[in-house]
């Protein structure tokens, strides 16, 4: 049923401004009551279980980082039948992210791009909103770095965050592959990458002891690292032992959207134009992880025989942002089917 109506309410919020679409559509979760919810969508959603990080999975679709960046619809988004949510990014101390406007759609190609920088009202925002939510399912959340911290200084913010939402979480991942905070991307690389796990990791053990209670770890990269440059990363995931990859983020570049409006905004492409570059680096991490941590998919999954063909590639899971935008609820069932 909700299917059917759900392109009615995406003429409605295409008309709008793409970030007042958002800030709406996030209002429209937190006031629609769960039960119903979940009665016309969630509880149509297939069970399919799955053990990844040693976490156990309802079903292998999540929703990616960004879509919630502040945590106000957890329930929701479970009640929808996303077998996890993952909210953030979030920062140290809340910043207003980059000037407005700063997200496009791409209609014909199934596309947007996003310069949002960030925006979030803060780690003690988010876990407020947390324990307001006394949500008992999978839980990731995404850590990253305030725009006014220096880049040599970026292991303290992720430190910071880590051990503020360490309690929460199911899972905790470490965005450094967002394009649009500056410099952020040179942390996938040599020395830089190697300080910030070794510290996360060190962190990650202390936080264990101290809790009695391990969380995962999971780093963020981006699809634009080079081919070459792929294996260091992966060496990188095995040698301080994440426990896993979330491959990819957004992409600087701009292939499949050329010459249409809006194709020339800077920041990062996300849907349809993504899929084939973020399924070739998911298969290439395959073979470079050989099986030593799990894949999480995400970028450019519009349908299920996307999601299918990502865990062909190698993935354990799947994300969805941008092809939650324009598909709707109804994509997730569509997807868990396809992975079932």
């Amino acid at each position: 049923m909700f299917s059917l109506f759900y392109p009615s309410l995406r003429t409605l919020l295409f008309q709008m401004d793409p970030e007042t679409a958002h800030h709406w559509t996030l209002k429209l979760l937190r006031s629609t009551p769960l039960l119903p919810l979940n009665a016309l969508l969630g509880a149509h959603v297939p069970a399919a279980p799955r053990r990844v990080m040693n976490i156990d999975f309802p079903n292998p679709v999540g929703l990616a980082a960004g879509l919630d960046k502040d945590g106000e619809c957890i329930n929701a988004w479970a009640a929808l039948g996303f077998g996890f949510v993952e909210i953030g990014t979030v920062t140290p101390r809340p910043q207003p992210g980059n000037p407005k406007p700063r997200m496009f759609r791409l209609p014909q190609a199934e596309a947007l791009i996003n310069r949002m920088g960030f925006n979030n009202g803060g780690v003690d925002n988010l876990i407020e909103r947390i324990r307001q939510s006394r949500f008992k399912g999978v839980l990731g959340v995404n850590i990253g770095k305030n725009a006014n911290t220096p880049v040599e200084r970026a292991s303290n913010d992720y430190l910071i965050g880590l051990r503020a939402v360490y309690p929460w979480a199911s899972y905790v991942t470490v965005n450094i592959s967002s394009p649009n905070t500056p410099g952020l991307r040179d942390l996938q690389y040599g020395a830089a990458l190697d300080g910030l796990l070794a510290a996360l990791k060190a962190e990650q053990q202390r936080l264990a002891d101290s809790y009695g209670r391990y969380v995962p770890l999971a780093l963020k990269i981006a699809p634009d690292i080079a081919d070459a440059d792929l294996p260091t990363v992966a060496q990188a995931l095995r040698r301080y032992g994440l426990d896993a990859v979330i491959a990819t983020n957004t992409t600087f570049s701009r292939t499949g959207v050329e010459g249409l409006r809006h194709a020339d905004e800077a920041g990062g492409l996300s849907g349809a134009p993504l899929r084939d570059r973020a399924t070739m680096v998911v298969r290439n991490l395959t073979e470079l992880l050989a099986g030593e941590l799990p894949i999480i998919a995400s970028g450019g999954i519009m349908c299920g025989a996307d999601a299918a063909a990502r865990i062909a590639a190698g993935a354990s899971l799947v994300q969805l942002y941008t092809g939650f935008i324009y598909r709707g609820p109804a994509l997730i069932q569509e997807v868990v089917r396809a992975l079932r």
